[in-house]
């Protein structure tokens, strides 16, 4: 096999892991496991990772980046379960999901030896890897957060793979969904208002779905907001959301000190109001994003 075809091999492994996923549910799990051994290996040589340093590190990272589930983060569960995709090895055998046996004594985790080769010869790939998954798991208001988180640079991942072929069967944006969402909202942020322009276009506004795009959220105006690009992030982060489709709540986990950052307190309960004629998101994206992307409880009303 070419040195091309190898690297095309590994980033297709890498990239096409087993996950439950079913009902736009998120599980984004292993694909952080795998992030974070990619930023192991740019920093150190070594995609090696030991298990207490991923329970905290990947807990971490599952708690900020995954969905809202309850109770705490699993990270042995891709910790163990990632062998099934044949680019993982642990130095020891363990059951799959037992935390017991991981602290019993000591184990180290990282990627197959040809994975290690072909990372080694073609440095390329973590930028290739790296940007592939965080786009199939994040919007791009998020990957470069979670990139920095597993000591990454987004700048460097995006730039680097800048020139790699778009998959086949990707979906398509509109070309038009970005115009359309902003005229639809007046050109203005659905949640706050701000409308600022600069030379008569939209500056700091932004096109945003509420079920995410590559969780198979469409490119249609009852899944889209105008959102300036602060409040598009935090709707992205699950810090606010929608009750119903058309009123704004902000999570139980945000807080501020400064009278700047209290602002967003002030959203909590603001009900929507659009161009006439402009549909409200669904109460079916709503629900999605709800479950999938907010945080916590609301605030009290």
């Amino acid at each position: 096999m070419s040195s091309t075809g190898a690297s095309a091999e590994v980033v297709e492994r890498l990239t096409r892991l087993r996950q439950h996923q079913q009902d736009g549910k998120r599980s984004p799990h292993k694909p952080l496991l795998v992030l974070l051994a990619l930023g192991q290996f740019a920093q150190t040589g070594s995609s090696r990772l030991e298990w207490n340093v991923v329970e905290e590190r990947l807990g971490r990272l599952l708690a900020e980046f995954g969905p809202p589930r309850r109770g705490t983060p699993h990270p042995e569960f891709p910790f163990t379960r990632l062998r099934s995709d044949l680019v993982w090895q642990l130095s020891r055998d363990v059951p799959n999901d037992s935390l017991s046996s991981l602290c019993e004594e000591p184990v180290t985790g990282q990627f197959v030896d040809d994975i290690e080769t072909a990372l080694e010869q073609d440095p390329g790939l973590i930028a290739q890897v790296a940007r592939d998954l965080v786009e199939e798991q994040f919007p791009l208001t998020i990957a470069p957060d979670v990139l920095s988180a597993v000591g990454l640079d987004p700048g460097l991942v995006f730039r680097a793979s800048g020139m790699a072929p778009v998959k086949p069967e990707a979906r398509k944006r509109s070309s038009q969904w970005r115009h359309q969402v902003l005229e639809a909202w007046d050109q203005s942020c659905a949640f706050c208002g701000f409308d600022g322009q600069s030379d008569g276009a939209p500056v700091g506004i932004e096109a945003a779905h509420v079920r995410w795009f590559n969780f198979g959220g469409p490119d249609e105006l009852d899944n889209d907001l105008a959102l300036c690009s602060l409040h598009h992030k935090l709707f992205d982060r699950g810090v606010l959301g929608l009750s119903g489709g058309e009123t704004v709540v902000v999570s139980s986990t945000f807080s501020a000190r400064t009278d700047e950052g209290k602002r967003v307190y002030d959203l909590h309960s603001r009900m929507l109001r659009p161009r006439p004629g402009t549909a409200l998101p669904s109460n079916e994206y709503a629900s999605w994003h709800s479950q999938e992307v907010f945080r916590g409880m609301t605030l009290a009303s």
